[in-house]
């Protein structure tokens, strides 16, 4: 078992995070519905989907753990293992690559010492790439959790590591 998974600790979803999920399955047209919308609310609370997670909410909307699974693994931004506590999105488009994505994170997996998919060994960031962030104007971009940075190079990088230790 990795550091990263062992700072999670294996609860059930409990009853509030059940009482939600289930609220939000009753005002969708069909309960399967609201399966991302539970997703998302699962990941928020315990920053990934787990499998035993991944079985409650199922059963909470009628669908078998495979049918979720399917869902949950479609949709790069629903997290099926441990990620760190700051997830950085590092936006790999053409775009971005023309502009120094490539530098940008070869010095990202410099400074946090992991490769793009990794988590650094203090579980404190994730860093993985994505198709693209829509930022292309200020080219190369990444994500850090829900904030949107550009115009990335090795000064601005090491600002904005700095914001998060």
């Amino acid at each position: 078992m990795s550091t990263v998974e062992q700072v999670f600790v294996r609860e059930p979803l409990g009853p509030r995070l059940r009482h939600e999920i289930v609220t939000i399955a009753r005002h969708a047209e069909d309960k399967r519905a609201a399966c991302i919308d539970a997703l998302k609310l699962v990941q928020k609370r315990f920053r990934f989907v787990s499998d035993d997670h991944l079985v409650e909410v199922a059963a909470l909307l009628e669908m078998t753990p495979a049918e979720l699974d399917g869902v949950a693994t479609f949709y790069n931004l629903i997290f099926r293992r441990p990620v760190g506590r700051h997830v950085i999105l590092l936006c790999d488009s053409v775009a971005c690559w023309v502009m120094g994505g490539a530098a940008a994170c070869a010095h990202l997996c410099e400074r946090l010492s992991v490769k793009p998919g990794e988590t650094t060994v203090d579980g404190r960031f994730t860093l993985l790439p994505i198709v693209c962030l829509g930022h292309c104007d200020h080219a190369p971009a990444m994500m850090v959790d829900e904030d949107l940075y550009g115009d990335l190079d090795a000064a601005r990088l090491d600002d904005i590591l700095r914001r998060f230790r």
